[in-house]
């Protein structure tokens, strides 16, 4: 767990940020590394064996504009059962980004033939650069999955799940849990709606987030156990819970992904998650931070696969 303070360096404590806040923000991110070379450059070499496509393009001024990439199964064939799999829409959680990628490179040839196959790795690769949650108008892009959506990785990302909302048979996306949450982006959440601080407790191991209005706690088990022979899983705390909500199944808790926007909620597919793990454990490396998403996927495609 990390340590963490009550204060934020901008706005006033109990007040919402307004224009002013959010641009002070802004000014403070840096970039760390690079979209194109780092993401944009794989899926350009994947894209000699699956299907680019450019999904949207994203203007942010003086930081540039980024386009927005996902890969596709090249025979695609309604009659087969259609797999999405997303990551990066946290562009800080490095491990659904890489991780997605390497899926493609390592796995996804095996079930040529067998599914239809939509992955966009780097949702918000603003906030991949910049290793941030949010995008440059400090929104959440995993609270905004709507019609109406103010966010700009959210919408585009709507826009090519549309046609596959009522056909698609599994969603997974990936995502991290990372001790940054409390140093920084939960404190900057706080301070950004006026509300106070309330420390937290990161959990120690990988979890998933299933959806409370259709939990599917078998197929949520199966990619546990898959998971299980890369990476340790999350214990519940003391309250029986992880990140306060409480455990449903051994590394499991749910959410009502429609309700808060979250990317699992974009499509009606029966089988639906959402992929968090820890890489600042001791018991983690990069590599198996991306193996364990990779394995994620894996099993989750079995699964729904077997199930039908």
């Amino acid at each position: 767990m990390s340590t963490a303070t009550a204060f934020y360096p901008i706005g006033t404590p109990g007040q919402a940020w307004g224009p002013a806040e959010v641009a002070e923000w802004r000014s403070r991110q840096v970039r760390h590394r690079s979209y194109f070379d780092e993401v944009a450059n794989v899926i350009e070499r994947l894209g000699e064996r699956y299907e680019k496509i450019q999904y949207g393009e994203l203007d942010y001024g003086a930081d540039g504009r980024f386009p927005l990439f996902a890969l596709k199964s090249r025979n695609w064939d309604d009659a087969l059962p259609t797999m999405l799999v997303t990551g990066g829409v946290h562009g800080y959680e490095t491990s659904g980004v890489h991780g997605a990628l390497l899926f493609l490179d390592q796995d996804a040839g095996a079930y040529a033939g067998r599914i239809n196959l939509l992955v966009a790795p780097c949702v918000s690769p603003w906030a991949y650069e910049r290793i941030h949650r949010w995008n440059p108008d400090a929104i959440d892009p995993n609270r905004s999955f709507r019609d109406d959506s103010p966010a700009g990785e959210s919408a585009a990302l709507w826009a090519l799940a549309a046609p596959l909302r009522a056909s698609a048979l599994m969603h997974i996306d990936l995502h991290e849990t990372t001790d940054s949450d409390e140093s920084e982006f939960r404190p900057a959440l706080a301070a950004r709606d006026g509300k106070p601080y309330e420390p937290g407790e990161i959990p120690d191991g990988f979890y998933l987030v299933g959806d409370s209005e259709d939990p599917q706690p078998r197929f949520q088990q199966a990619i546990i156990a898959e998971v299980e022979k890369v990476t340790h899983i999350a214990p519940a705390d003391a309250r029986g819970e992880i990140i306060g909500s409480p455990v449903v199944a051994r590394g499991v808790i749910d959410y009502p992904v429609r309700k808060l926007g979250l990317c699992a909620g974009i499509t009606d597919a029966r089988y639906r998650t959402t992929t968090e793990v820890y890489p600042d454990s001791p018991r983690a490396t990069p590599e198996q931070c991306n193996q364990a998403q990779a394995a994620a996927v894996r099993a989750a495609i079995d699964f729904a696969l077997a199930q039908g």
